[in-house]
């Protein structure tokens, strides 16, 4: 899952701790 934070944040707007939670998981698995 190549994706960019900052579109994930733009996108998930709302959600922004879902969006970062998910980022972050990503990242560190």
């Amino acid at each position: 899952m190549a994706r960019e934070p900052q579109r994930i944040k733009r996108r998930e707007r709302k959600n922004i701790t879902s969006g970062i939670a998910h980022v972050n998981a990503s990242f560190n698995n």
